[in-house]
């Protein structure tokens, strides 16, 4: 069993974050609709799938890039005018950063990770 990560993110503006492609970015109402984006975008592989279709090379990505964990934990809530994001998942960091930067482009920052 792959081990699992604690991750604590930060959202400084949710309501104006958004990824770079309209079709593959968050467009929703507040935390919990992010939460619940990313918590499908991280178990589903759906995303990952639109993303790679939209490549110039669509067979040339690598296959490991779209992995999952159907585990995945997601919940954010708003704190001093931002919003804090705690996920509970196996996949790695560079699989998060991906799916995040998809669905909310480079606003979010790490702010800690242990391990679940």
């Amino acid at each position: 069993m792959a081990s699992r990560s604690h991750f604590y993110l930060s959202i400084d503006d949710l309501g104006r974050a958004r990824g770079p492609e309209p079709s593959l970015s968050y467009d929703g109402a507040g935390p919990n609709d992010f939460a619940a984006a990313l918590q499908s975008a991280l178990r589903e592989p759906a995303l990952f799938e639109r993303w790679r279709a939209m490549q110039p090379e669509p067979d040339e990505v690598d296959p490991g890039l779209g992995a999952t964990d159907p585990a995945a934990q997601v919940s954010a809530r708003v704190a001093d005018l931002h919003t804090e994001v705690d996920l509970i998942t196996s996949l790695p960091m560079s699989i998060v950063r991906h799916r995040m930067n998809l669905l909310i482009g480079p606003t979010w920052k790490l702010r800690d990770m242990r391990a679940a």
